[in-house]
C-alpha cells in the first residue's frame, strides 16, 4: 500500500484549525448588532462546523469561550523597547491606534456596553484581557518615575486611563486622524511629565 493514502496532508493540526474556527465564530457572532446575546456554544458550534464537546474541552462555558476569542482577536501589547517614556508609550498607542482597524473591535464595545447585563463576562474580560494589557503601560510609566522622565508623584493608574481612555473614545467606525496618537502621548507628557 502506498504511504500517501494513510498519511495526513502537511499543514496545522487538526486541533489548531478547529480552534481557530470556532474562535473566529464566536468573535463573527460577537460583532453582530446583538453582540453577547448572540453568542451560545450551539451557534459557535454550528458556524465553526464542530460538534459542542470540541468547544466544551477547551472553554468550560460561554464567558470563558468569549474572554478566550477576545483574547486571541487583541493579543498581548509589545513589550517596549525601554529607550525612553516617550517612545514606550508611542509603541503603545500606535498599537492602540492600529487595533480600531481589525476586523473585530466592534466586539469589545460590545462586550464593554453590555457590562452591566453580563457583569461577570466583563469582570473575567478585564482581569485576563485588560490588566495584562494595563500592566505594560504601568511598567512604563513606574520606570519614569524612576528615571526622572515623569512626576514623582504621579497617579499611575489615572495615567494609564487618561492614555487609554483617550485612544478608545471613538467608536470603532470613527477614524482617528492621522498623527492622533502622538498627539495623546505628548499632551500626556506635558501633563505627567517631570517638570524641566
Amino acid at each position: 500500500m502506498n504511504d500517501t493514502t494513510t498519511n495526513r496532508a502537511p499543514g496545522r493540526p487538526r486541533s489548531e484549525r478547529a480552534e481557530k474556527a470556532i474562535i473566529e465564530a464566536t468573535l463573527d457572532l460577537l460583532a453582530a448588532e446583538s453582540g453577547v446575546a448572540a453568542v451560545s456554544i450551539e451557534a459557535v458550534a454550528a458556524r465553526a462546523g464542530v460538534g459542542k464537546t470540541t468547544i466544551y474541552r477547551r472553554w468550560p462555558s460561554k464567558e470563558a469561550l468569549i474572554v478566550g476569542a477576545l483574547g486571541a482577536a487583541k493579543g498581548e501589547l509589545p513589550r517596549p523597547s525601554g529607550a525612553s517614556v516617550r517612545e514606550d508609550l508611542l509603541e503603545i498607542a500606535r498599537t492602540f491606534a492600529a487595533e480600531r482597524k481589525k476586523r473585530y473591535s466592534r466586539c469589545f464595545w460590545n462586550v464593554v456596553g453590555g457590562a452591566e447585563k453580563h457583569p461577570e463576562l466583563y469582570a473575567r474580560y478585564k482581569q485576563d484581557v485588560i490588566e495584562p494589557r494595563r500592566a505594560v503601560i504601568r511598567e512604563v510609566l513606574r520606570r519614569g518615575v524612576e528615571t526622572g522622565e515623569l512626576r514623582a508623584d504621579l497617579d499611575i493608574e489615572a495615567g494609564i486611563s487618561m492614555l487609554t481612555g483617550s485612544l478608545s473614545t471613538k467608536t470603532p467606525q470613527e477614524t482617528l486622524p492621522e498623527g492622533y496618537a502622538e498627539t495623546v502621548v505628548d499632551l500626556l507628557l506635558t501633563g505627567i511629565g517631570a517638570p524641566s
